[in-house]
């Protein structure tokens, strides 16, 4: 990866041709990105946990750890066994300190940061996760590029949230249960990062619980965001807030990888839906992957 005039890592050389790259997609309206006649869910839940998503797991879970990918590296499976990739950029956005890197090492099975250090440019993360569609019953692997830049490198340098935005599919805003001015800052943050005419990317917010010296995550009387302060966000903005712990078990092993299952599969089934729809494809028929 090239390294950009930020600190950070800049994207690369493009992914090989089998890859199904990113394309621009029709605008999709609604407030937030958010559409709530989405019905069921397009995706099955659970199934590359279950006997039938095996051997898709062990492409990306190996000998019982999840394999760290480079930009051009993807999962190897048997040539009976091979299924179209969909990729898509999404930029990680927060405060300072809300757990953006922590979140994204979780996603990607890598050690979390003990200690909060600030990232100083652009870090780019290739997580793969597979799939299944519901209608068709045919397995996907999305290509999920996460892109990580440190707050206060994206105030000094203008040009790191074009190039976090540039293709981008969808936005990730950050806040920490533990830093209610993190949750405060949402609407403001919603509208810096992403402009009118901008719609099209899917806004997706997740609340995290930074590492600590007793990690710990739940929606107590302590905690300094409340259930009652989620719902009533969720019901002024139509974005449901996705939930991500951080502690020993999210990382690497087979527990960590239950736990933030949830999130990944919230994640493809969003970015998937936004496409479907954008395509005048009915709610209950994914199609084909985008070409």
């Amino acid at each position: 990866m090239r390294r950009g005039k930020g600190g950070g890592a800049r994207a690369g050389p493009r992914p090989p041709a089998d890859i199904i790259p990113r394309r621009k997609r029709p605008q999709v309206s609604g407030r937030g990105g958010h559409m709530a006649a989405w019905g069921g869910s397009v995706l099955e839940p659970g199934w590359l946990l279950s006997p039938a998503g095996r051997p898709y797991l062990d492409s990306i879970f190996p000998k019982n750890q999840r394999r760290a990918f480079g930009l051009l590296e993807r999962p190897a499976l048997p040539p009976n066994l091979a299924v179209p990739t969909v990729t898509y950029k999404l930029f990680v956005s927060g405060k300072s300190g809300v757990g953006k890197t922590a979140l994204v090492a979780a996603l990607a099975g890598t050690p979390v940061p003990p200690v909060h250090h600030e990232t100083l440019g652009i870090e780019a993360t290739t997580v793969y996760w597979p799939a299944k569609l519901r209608a068709s019953g045919r397995p996907v692997i999305f290509q999920l590029q996460f892109w990580d830049c440190g707050d206060g490198a994206l105030k000094k340098f203008e040009h790191l949230l074009p190039a976090c935005k540039e293709e981008a599919d969808g936005v990730l805003f950050l806040f920490s249960f533990t830093d209610r001015s993190s949750f405060e800052e949402l609407p403001a943050q919603m509208s810096r990062v992403v402009g009118p005419d901008e719609e099209n990317l899917v806004r997706v917010v997740v609340g995290t619980n930074p590492p600590s010296p007793q990690p710990r995550f739940d929606l107590s009387p302590q905690a300094h965001v409340t259930e009652g302060d989620v719902t009533a966000f969720e019901e002024t903005w139509g974005l449901p807030v996705l939930r991500a712990g951080s502690g020993p078990g999210a990382r690497g092993g087979r527990e960590g990888l239950a736990r933030v299952a949830p999130l990944l599969d919230a994640l493809v089934e969003r970015l998937w839906r936004r496409d479907q729809i954008a395509a005048g494809v009915a709610p209950g028929d994914e199609g084909s992957p985008p070409a």
